[in-house]
C-alpha cells in the first residue's frame, strides 16, 4: 500500500505544473534604448546595455509573473563623452558610481496572448514613481547555441524628465523621454 501511494505521489508531481520560472537577463542582449527631442531641430539617443535583471514567469498565468531590474546610472551611453558627462552634473542624474536605476513590477495585467502592461515603481534620481510598460513576448524556446530555455521580451514606455528631478532646459529641451526595450533572459540553473 505504502509504494502505491509512493508511486501515485511522485506520479502526481511529475505531471504537475509548477508556478513560475525564473529566467536571468543575457546582459549582451539586452538593451534600453531613450530618445528625447532637442530644441524641435533633432531626437536624441542614448542606451543603457549589459545590466542584470530577473523574470520570474509564469506560463500557466502570466499575470502572476514578475520582473525586476538595477543598473548604475553611470553605465548610461550617448555616443558623445561631453553629453555623458553632462547627464552625469546635477543637472540631471548628478550620479556617483553607486547610483542605481531600478525598476520592479507591482502588477501585470496580460493583454494578449503575448501582450501585457507591466505596471511597477521606477526608480532614478532617488525618485520613486509608477510606470506602465507595454510588454511583448517576443519569443520563448530553447537557444540554438546555449541549449536551454530561453525567452525574448521587448517593452515601451514613456516617462518624464521633471517627474525625476531631472528637468534642466525643459520644455526645450523635452520632458517626454520614450523609452524602448530589448530582453534576452535565459532559464535560471
Amino acid at each position: 500500500m505504502k509504494s502505491l501511494l509512493l508511486a501515485t505521489a511522485l506520479s502526481t508531481a511529475a505531471t504537475m505544473s509548477f508556478a513560475a520560472d525564473t529566467y536571468t537577463f543575457d546582459p549582451g542582449h539586452s538593451q534600453i534604448v531613450f530618445h528625447y527631442e532637442h530644441l524641435g531641430f533633432s531626437t536624441t539617443y542614448g542606451m543603457f546595455s549589459g545590466f542584470d535583471g530577473e523574470i520570474s514567469f509564469d506560463q500557466e498565468d502570466p499575470a502572476k509573473s514578475s520582473v525586476s531590474v538595477s543598473f548604475p546610472a553611470t553605465s548610461m551611453i550617448t555616443g558623445w563623452e561631453p553629453r555623458l558627462n553632462h547627464f552625469m552634473t546635477d543637472d540631471f542624474f548628478g550620479a556617483s558610481e553607486d547610483d542605481m536605476v531600478t525598476f520592479t513590477s507591482t502588477s501585470i495585467e496580460v493583454t494578449g496572448d503575448d501582450t501585457a502592461l507591466i505596471t511597477g515603481d521606477l526608480t532614478m534620481n532617488d525618485i520613486t514613481k509608477p510606470v506602465v510598460l507595454d510588454a511583448k513576448l517576443t519569443q520563448m524556446g530553447d537557444h540554438p547555441q546555449a541549449g536551454k530555455p530561453w525567452a525574448g521580451f521587448s517593452a515601451t514606455t514613456s516617462v518624464m524628465r521633471t517627474d525625476f528631478d531631472m528637468g534642466m532646459f525643459a520644455p526645450y529641451v523635452g520632458d517626454q523621454v520614450d523609452i524602448i526595450i530589448s530582453i534576452e533572459a535565459m532559464k535560471a540553473d
